[in-house]
């Protein structure tokens, strides 16, 4: 039983330990950023709250520091120098920035020169209690600099700095110091240039303190940890198509929950994901990991908390927000930081010590993931093409069909089972923030659910556990609306200015029909008379439905809906004349 036990334990621990961190750099006094320089130098640059600035090269720390500003700031509980962000181009113009509290407590945003000890003061902002100072600086996409702004501290945010917007506390900043260095420019897009009793360097507000946030190098996204009050810490986010004015809630809420009673969330941003003291009490901001190092790692926001060491992975999976443990370490982790090549290392103030990131080498995904390739419904149908949205998949973006049919059991590295049956592979394809392989599901499958596994360059990953559905039928389309119609005998397409024509033949592209040969078709609610239902000539896993335009089809742009066995397809558009 001993033995069992320990086995048990072992394997359990195992499972949730999706990566681990190997050190790096120790002797890191209380580390609060790292950064890369983006001047290909591989150069990473470690900052010190007690005002030094440290240069690991090589794996080797350099002797001298790269600034030591010991005599303008004091480390001391949350004080301290705090965040350094370098100019884009600095490799030709030398600039970086930092975020210091100086020896009164005044946060100052500063200009540098490599090389140089003087320093340009951009910004001061007064602090009225000594927690709660934010400290992260970072060069948006837009090349502005956004600044972390805490509410002034104490707790609860007594002076309402969160949601004053003629302070400067409690928000986000968004400010452009490059196109005249020295100087501060308000970007003219911000969104309250405009807005009287409002501050114009403001991005968002309603945060509490913003201690580390970060950008998605592929997608521009902002991630900001906020940590909380007594409750809850949270993540927000803010799409890189965002225009700014974000209300993320505090002190009305914290996290998603009220903080004040009877508090409104109307044009409130809420978190995209929160914990609550059961799992640690203060949240860390990382990054959304992008390098090639840990492929089932990649697209996952790698975050954690400083008080109980754990570290998790944060994603989206279809329409919801997915959370996992990747790791418990030491407690004391104090900031994340990406190199140039997108790898991921962790600061701990615990240990004083800067670990890089590892994980596996196998891709991974989920059973959200895995989708009807017409429709992206959850699932698969035997017999049917499924796509499986993956991190891990393709190191470059690239689109990889098959060559040929029948389809190839491996492309690009990549092999896919289905309960231990090899699946054709129609595809893979990587853009952007976005992996996926498009598969034939090997017919002939029963039961409720299958077990997938994929594996790339003999690495297998996990199998996960995918819904098997007997038929859950779907149209092709062009643009995710428009269905890909095509007219008999010229073969050309329907299209709005070519549209439908009441009693013409034509036929369609459809999805995971089944075995069932029944199918109806309506396009406006009118029934339409179909000729053949099956498998579509020169095609794997795809069906074609021949069918005849009715005469009282209604005209303009109609729903055509696919239904097999009473099951039916979510709608989509064809135009009729």
């Amino acid at each position: 039983m001993g033995l069992w036990l320990l086995v048990n334990i072992a394997l359990r621990l195992a499972l949730a330990q999706e990566i681990r961190l190997t050190a790096v750099a120790p002797g890191i006094d209380a580390p609060t950023d790292i950064q890369h320089a983006g001047d290909g130098s591989g150069r990473l640059f470690l900052v010190q709250q007690n005002g030094l600035i440290r240069v690991l090269r090589n794996g080797a720390l350099e002797p001298q520091p790269f600034l030591d500003i010991r005599a303008k700031t004091r480390a001391a509980g949350e004080r301290g120098l705090l965040g350094l962000a370098f100019a884009p181009g600095f490799g030709q113009n030398g600039r970086y920035y930092v975020n210091y509290t100086n020896i009164a407590g005044t946060t100052v945003i500063a200009m540098y020169r490599a090389g140089s000890a003087d320093e340009t003061v951009l910004l001061e902002i007064a602090q009225p209690f000594s927690n709660h100072n934010g400290g992260q600086l970072r060069f948006g996409p837009d090349e502005y600099l956004y600044i972390g702004m805490g509410d002034g501290g104490s707790a609860g945010d007594p002076q309402n700095h969160g949601q004053n917007r003629n302070s400067l506390l409690g928000k986000m900043l968004r400010l452009d110091v490059e196109s005249d260095p020295g100087r501060v420019r308000i970007p003219a897009d911000n969104p309250f240039v405009n807005t009287s009793g409002t501050r114009p360097e403001i991005w968002a507000l309603g945060l509490r303190n913003p201690w580390r946030f970060s950008f998605d190098r592929a997608t521009g996204d902002l991630w900001i940890g906020d940590v909380g009050q007594n409750l809850y810490e949270e993540i927000d986010f803010q799409p890189a198509s965002s225009r700014g004015g974000e209300n993320y809630g505090w002190n009305q809420m914290e996290g998603a929950h009220c903080f004040r009673p009877n508090c409104s969330t109307q044009g409130m941003t809420l978190p995209v994901a929160e914990y609550g003291r059961g799992d640690g009490c203060s949240v860390t901001g990382g990054f959304v990991y992008r390098g090639r190092n840990a492929p089932g790692l990649r697209g996952s926001y790698v975050y954690a908390d400083y008080c109980s060491g754990k570290v998790w992975g944060l994603e989206r999976s279809g329409t919801q927000w997915v959370n996992r443990l990747l790791m418990t370490a030491d407690a004391g982790i104090t900031t994340f930081g990406e190199d140039e090549a997108g790898e991921l290392f962790v600061g701990n103030a615990g240990t004083d010590t800067i670990y890089r990131i590892e994980g596996s080498a196998a891709p991974r995904f989920s059973a959200a993931g895995v989708v009807n390739s017409a429709s992206f419904a959850p699932g698969m149908v035997p017999g049917a093409l499924a796509t499986i949205f993956a991190s891990g998949l393709l190191d470059e973006e690239a689109v990889v069909p098959a060559p040929s049919l029948p389809l190839p059991v491996e492309l690009a590295g990549l092999s896919l089972t289905v309960n231990g049956t090899a699946a054709g592979i129609l595809g893979v394809a990587r853009q952007r923030a976005l992996e996926l392989v498009h598969v034939h599901v090997p017919a002939g499958l029963t039961g409720e659910s299958a077990a997938v596994a994929i594996t790339r360059n003999g690495n297998r990953g996990m199998p996960v556990s995918v819904p098997i559905l007997s038929r859950q039928p779907a149209v092709f389309t062009s643009n995710g609306t428009d269905a890909i119609v095509v007219r008999v005998p010229e073969y050309a397409l329907v299209t709005a200015s070519q549209p439908l024509r009441r009693g013409e033949f034509v036929f369609l592209y459809a999805n995971a029909l089944g075995a069932e040969s029944t199918t109806r078709l309506t396009i406006g609610g009118v029934n339409c008379a179909v000729q053949f239902a099956g498998p579509a000539p020169g095609l794997t896993g795809i069906h074609q439905v021949n069918f005849q335009v009715a005469e009282e089809t209604p005209r303009g742009a109609q729903d055509l809906i696919l239904s097999v066995a009473a099951v039916s397809s979510p709608a989509v558009r064809v135009t009729v004349e």
